[in-house]
């Protein structure tokens, strides 16, 4: 497997990676590289502009920023494990990267090049969902914020502009919080993954494989805002779904394992 002929470009700078962008309207940013160089070698993806973010430090990190913890885009999932930060202000993000793939992953995948792929099965996106988190885009005209709540507009698609680089993700302090998720097999994609989160009093509940995009859980969240308990909010976990039939489980049986996660999440909490 080889991929098609391609330009390569090593960003000195955020900056400089949007200039990069703008040379060709088929560029793509290169961060870990678990996603993108696989379905490069199968020609699924065809870049003629290679812009690599490996070298940028300035884009890993973990801060304190006040009541709201702030994660440099580069980070990668093997920092965020052992991050201290996020160990006392928000466990949730930590062990649910602890979750994805195995250790070579961990050790070279990053959060935002998680965010960015947009793989409605993936394990943060929907974890970042529940926390209501923000992402920090910059573009040609300098930053923006989008919510989670807006971010993913598809399978693989997102509400980044051609020339935008994810830079941030901003998620709230909270102390409760789990992920869960069932796989074939350990490593695996989730088929059904399952994030619940309490930020400021409110229950929020998000899952990943249940639909197009990560999906918050509206009918679970209304239930438990009702006084319902584990159980009853549980049996409206499909509503809004839509949970894809393939090699690895029918649509009903998905169905059927997010309504047994959801109860379990949430008890839990």
């Amino acid at each position: 497997m080889i991929p098609a002929s391609f330009e390569y470009h090593r960003a000195a700078s955020v900056d400089d990676a949007i200039e990069a962008l703008g040379r060709d309207e088929d560029a793509k940013l290169l961060a870990g590289g678990h996603s993108l160089v696989p379905a490069m070698k199968l020609r699924i993806a065809r870049p003629s502009v290679l812009v690599d973010l490996g070298r940028l430090d300035e884009l890993r990190y973990v801060r304190d920023d006040g009541d709201r913890i702030a994660i440099g885009a580069l980070t990668r999932h093997a920092q965020l494990v052992a991050d201290p930060v996020l160990e006392g202000a928000c466990p949730v993000v930590a062990r649910t990267a602890e979750l994805v793939g195995d250790p070579q992953v961990r050790h070279r995948g990053t959060i935002g090049g998680s965010v960015a792929h947009a793989d409605p099965a993936s394990d943060l996106p929907a974890v970042l969902l529940a926390l209501d988190a923000d992402f920090v885009a910059r573009g040609p005209d300098g930053e923006r914020t989008v919510p989670a709540s807006s971010f993913f507009t598809g399978p693989f698609e997102t509400a980044l502009g051609p020339r935008e680089v994810l830079v941030e993700i901003r998620v709230p302090k909270a102390e409760r919080g789990v992920y869960l998720k069932h796989a074939r097999r350990a490593q695996d994609w989730a088929t059904v993954g399952v994030a619940a989160t309490v930020v400021d009093r409110a229950t929020r509940v998000a899952f990943a494989g249940m639909g197009a995009t990560p999906l918050r859980v509206l009918g679970v969240e209304e239930a438990l805002a009702n006084g319902a308990g584990a159980a009853e909010a549980a049996s409206r976990s499909d509503e809004g779904t839509e949970p894809p039939s393939d090699v690895v489980g029918s649509s009903e049986y998905r169905a059927h394992l997010a309504r047994v996660y959801v109860q379990r999440a949430l008890d839990l909490l």
